[in-house]
């Protein structure tokens, strides 16, 4: 806990309660626009939409941050945007209108994403990363454990009545709001402040990006293109015949468990490698969905999650902190931003083929077919990196 500086515990409060805020809202979703007319094809429509827009906003705040030598401002109005988001989803239900504020809110996660993420790549050292990242990613995901919980008690005592839940969802987003202002910026010597950026601009990093920066983001993109919304795992525990009580506690176990091991395996990361974390978590990713291809049952549901939270906290922090040790300082944002614009382009591709897949041969086709392609991304990270990139992320 000693690296654990002021800023990356305001930027992870900050981050908890914008998490109690989207995942009070996160598994009541699909029902909610089920409940409103969408469909599972346009809900997979809905995500990559959505997701896609967050990304590209990461990789061209991205870069505009790292060009301005600022990321506190751009973390404040991301965070802004997200809050406001969560009310217009109730008092916009048509469908044009939903998308939206769906859109506004990832609109604002890709204003703050790469500019939050530098400055936490600031507070660390390059053994630290692993740490730092997963202290953030424990505290982000903690909000993923409390919100949920708060929806379950909600619909306890009123069921079904999802619309009241994006105004009360409110609340801890303005909370983030207002912690963001206890951020300062510090304006390192080797940034020289510039003023503007294309929105593209950031196609050009990859041209001068370091060989390991970009064998690792190939890996992680492909991986991508079979990791489709979150949204559609609750959909096939509620398809097996579990309540929305059932769904949501279930959600709220996976986030716990995420929660819970992000940090010490950020830890243990440090000290074994990035990479071999990595890859771990994504064995668990490919045994997890080849699980749900087949699972019905209430207890294996609980398992299946558990073993996707550990899967989680071995790769959302980790392949963040390892792009940030292959990247110069100066370009951190904009490379983290940069992946980040590639990878959502991939999301929305990824939702929108499992929507049309589970329509046309059902949920198991679209869980076995990302389980198979995941083994196949492993078996291409075993082999990219150098040693010389194995000494960046280990020492």
């Amino acid at each position: 806990m000693k690296y654990i500086t002021r800023t990356v515990w305001i930027l992870s409060l900050v981050s908890l309660f914008t998490d109690i805020a989207s995942e009070m809202l996160y598994p009541v979703m699909p029902m909610y626009l089920k409940s409103i007319g969408f469909s599972i094809v346009l809900i997979g429509i809905l995500e990559g939409v959505a997701e896609a827009t967050a990304g590209m906003s990461k990789a061209y705040f991205g870069k505009l941050s790292d060009n301005s030598g600022r990321r506190v401002p751009f973390v404040k109005i991301g965070y802004a945007f997200s809050a406001v988001s969560k009310p217009m989803m109730a008092i916009f239900t048509y469908p044009l209108l939903i998308f939206f504020s769906r859109t506004l809110d990832r609109f604002g996660k890709g204003i703050r994403t790469a500019a939050r993420d530098a400055l936490l790549s600031d507070e660390a050292t390059v053994e630290t990363k692993g740490q730092i990242f997963g202290f953030h990613r424990s505290m982000d995901t903690l909000g993923a454990v409390i919100g949920p919980s708060l929806a379950l008690i909600y619909l306890y005592y009123y069921p079904q009545n999802y619309r009241t839940l994006f105004f009360v969802a409110f609340i801890p987003g303005l909370l983030a709001v207002l912690a963001s202002f206890l951020l300062k910026d510090k304006h390192p010597k080797d940034i020289k402040p510039k003023t503007a950026a294309s929105f593209f601009s950031f196609i050009n990093y990859w041209k001068v990006s370091p060989p390991e920066y970009k064998k690792l983001v190939i890996g992680l993109l492909a991986f991508t293109l079979f990791n489709s919304s979150d949204i559609f795992l609750l959909l096939k525990a509620k398809q097996s015949g579990l309540d929305d009580t059932v769904v949501i506690a279930v959600y709220i176990f996976y986030n716990l468990i995420y929660a819970l091991f992000s940090f010490p395996i950020g830890i243990l990361a440090d000290k074994i490698g990035l990479k071999k974390i990595l890859i771990s978590g994504l064995l668990l990713f490919s045994a997890v969905y080849f699980g749900m291809s087949v699972n019905t049952n209430l207890y294996v549901y609980f398992g299946l999650f558990s073993l996707y939270g550990i899967y989680a906290a071995a790769t959302d922090g980790i392949s963040t902190a390892w792009i940030s040790n292959i990247s110069d300082r100066k370009d951190t944002a904009t490379a983290i931003g940069t992946f980040s614009g590639f990878q959502s382009i991939c999301t929305m591709l990824a939702s929108s083929f499992a929507g049309l897949i589970w329509f046309q041969f059902g949920a198991a086709a679209t869980f076995l077919i990302s389980a198979f392609a995941t083994l196949i991304v492993v078996l291409y990270l075993l082999t990219i990196c150098k040693p010389k990139t194995l000494i960046k992320e280990s020492h």
